[in-house]
């Protein structure tokens, strides 16, 4: 999977915990960086693999660590399997949320919010096989990936709704409903195919969410 730009670690990743409750948050910025290579790693071998095809020293052999790195910061490859679940789930958020600064208003935020999604996902391939797959090897990270962003986006919605950029209604099932749009429309124009521009398929859904949102 090839990154748009090299990414800090998210504070959730970075404070690990082993078996016993061992710490296993680095102390160093060298350990921070090969932590990000770990990371990084996981994620090519992960999404070219799956998670049952991948291995420890695959990861390690990519990350050019030596394989008793790997157990520093990890205890094993479902561990690191969750980490970058909510890794990738941070850098997503931290990409969407500096080109969505300064939007004027929310639906505004929800066009340019599908671009970045879109933009992001054409440099992050592997995200969608990674994160379905945790579904079944790790079903509590897959839930608390999309649970953090529905937090999120019900959080952006009641702002909104209060400062009457959208209607009144029930936000927790406008921002399920919202995260939706923006999967399949990564699926398909990410994924899939990435044959049209990216500010295209999100003006034309943003269109399609504003005349559901508007006042």
């Amino acid at each position: 999977m090839a990154r748009t730009e090299k990414a800090p670690v998210s504070a959730a990743v970075e404070k690990g915990t082993g078996p016993t409750g061992a710490d296993k948050t680095p102390r160093t910025e060298r350990g921070k960086r090969t932590l990000r290579k770990l990371l990084d790693a996981a994620a090519l071998e992960f999404g070219e693999r799956g998670f049952h095809e991948a291995s420890v020293s695959g990861i390690t052999q990519r990350a050019k660590v030596a394989l008793g790195t790997f157990y520093t910061y990890f205890d094993s490859k479902e561990s690191l399997f969750r980490a970058l679940v909510e890794d990738m789930g941070a850098l997503t958020r931290r990409w969407i949320a500096e080109r969505i600064a300064g939007a004027p208003d929310r639906l505004t935020a929800e066009r340019l919010g599908l671009e970045a999604f879109i933009e992001f996902v054409r440099g992050h391939r592997n995200l969608y096989r990674i994160v379905m797959e945790a579904q079944f090897v790790a079903e509590d990270a897959y839930r608390r990936y999309y649970q953090v962003f529905a937090d999120g986006y019900m959080h952006n919605l009641d702002m909104a709704r209060q400062r009457g950029e959208i209607r009144d209604g029930d936000i927790e099932v406008r921002a399920w409903a919202l995260i939706g749009v923006s999967v399949f429309i990564g699926q398909r124009y990410a994924v899939w195919g990435d044959d049209r521009p990216a500010a295209e398929i999100a003006a034309e859904a943003a269109d399609f969410i504003g005349r559901g949102l508007k006042p």
